[in-house]
């Protein structure tokens, strides 16, 4: 089984219910389309206030995979790309959850510094 976390923006969870993020993991659609066919497991929906180190290490800790970064991070946090490359250490990562893959700029990056 493949486990997925997913991280959103801080700022954001003040006002969204995190329907959009999770209504295209459990259908598998939009950026989780890629996982039709496969067992996959949500472990943890975490935003990215507070200390992020201790939760990233929390979800390594719980054997997590993939980490999708909210469409919200790509469009709104100035440090994207930087929050990007420090998670990539660690885990694949998608740059987005639901929405256009594309978003207005292509962020998604894999550890492999490949676009996913």
């Amino acid at each position: 089984m493949l486990k997925i976390a997913i991280l959103v923006r801080e700022e954001t969870t003040a006002r969204c219910t995190g329907h959009g993020c999770l209504r295209s993991f459990f259908a598998k659609t939009e950026s989780f389309s890629r996982y039709r066919g496969v067992d996959i497991e949500l472990i943890g929906f975490l935003h990215s206030g507070g200390d992020l180190d201790y939760k990233l290490a929390k979800m390594k800790e719980a054997g997590v995979q993939v980490i999708h970064v909210s469409t919200c991070m790509r469009g709104k946090h100035p440090g994207y790309e930087e929050l990007v490359k420090k998670i990539s250490v660690d885990f694949d990562v998608v740059g987005y959850t639901h929405g256009s893959e594309h978003g207005k700029i292509i962020k998604t990056v894999s550890v492999t510094g490949k676009y996913i």
